[in-house]
């Protein structure tokens, strides 16, 4: 174990984070935006940025450099697509580099995104008693667990959860998994539109790539949806549970529902129909004044 305790991580990553695809990239071109992004970020008063994608340690370096107390983790790191040893390696440099600055938080993907996806819960579990060979220490990495079983080994052997595509009842389950030491810091989708139609509309073409995948679907139905919550798009009752849209007060409610459920941070991703891969600033900006 390193010597950071829960509280120190709870109190590094603050109440609220940045969720983004876009803030990973592999182009060096893209290095300076992505450096000024995370400044901005910084100063806007985000504790944590965590990088959408099957992201790794190196994606995290442009955006640690260019900070000074921002923390940068993953979200997730496919174990299917990064070996242990590559894992811990990059690890152990960034740490070197720069100490306590970087969370690896790591997931089992999905079969349709993995070729060689097999047995996950056990591949997870073979992964982590790679990483202690290797000497990461448990509490600078965290599982994106759903599954009661999943959370459990988060809390053995991880600081926590962040669970990805997750509601308010979800959260409560998994504290009352985690129990009160390990972060818990669930995602949440930010749609900036009041107009009921306008937003379920953007939150529902986002949605639909992931009630392809049955990681998520499954946890769904564990959790009081039914399969009629899941078809032509998800219902609007599905849609409301794990987006957050609406006017200012509305958006802030329900950022405090998952707070009030357990969570110690919220991961927050704006979706606003634009590609994935860019930079809503502004948004951001709004983001951080409703949250003030």
């Amino acid at each position: 174990m390193s010597s950071e305790t829960p509280r120190n991580l709870r109190e590094t990553v603050g109440r609220y984070g940045i969720w983004s695809a876009g803030l990973r990239a592999e182009d060096p071109a893209r290095r300076g935006e992505l450096a000024e992004a995370a400044a901005e970020l910084e100063q806007l008063g985000y504790g944590a940025v965590w990088l959408g994608g099957s992201s790794a340690a190196r994606h995290a370096v442009p955006l640690i450099e260019a900070t000074s107390t921002l923390t940068v983790g993953t979200s997730i790191q496919s174990i299917w697509q990064y070996e242990a040893a590559e894992s811990a390696a990059s690890y152990a440099e960034l740490e070197a580099a720069h100490p306590g600055r970087f969370l690896l938080g790591l997931g089992v993907s999905h079969a349709k995104l993995a070729d060689q996806y097999r047995r996950p819960y056990s591949a997870l579990v073979a992964y982590l008693d790679a990483l202690d060979t290797a000497g990461v220490p448990t509490d600078r990495r965290l599982l994106a667990a759903l599954g009661p079983k999943t959370l459990e080994l988060a809390r053995d052997r991880s600081a926590g959860s962040i669970p990805y595509l997750v509601t308010p009842e979800h959260t409560a389950k998994a504290r009352a998994i985690l129990g009160e030491s390990p972060l818990l810091a669930p995602e949440l989708k930010v749609v900036l539109e009041a107009d009921p139609t306008r937003a379920r509309t953007v939150a529902r073409e986002y949605l639909a790539m992931y009630l392809t995948l049955p990681n998520y679907t499954n946890n769904f139905l564990r959790n009081g949806f039914t399969e009629a919550d899941l078809t032509n798009g998800g219902s609007d009752r599905l849609v409301d549970a794990v987006f957050a849209w609406g006017d200012d007060a509305r958006i802030r409610a329900r950022v405090d529902d998952f707070v009030a459920a357990g969570a110690d941070h919220v991961a927050l991703q704006i979706v606003d129909g634009e590609a994935r891969e860019d930079l809503p600033r502004e948004a951001w900006r709004k983001l951080a004044s409703l949250l003030a």
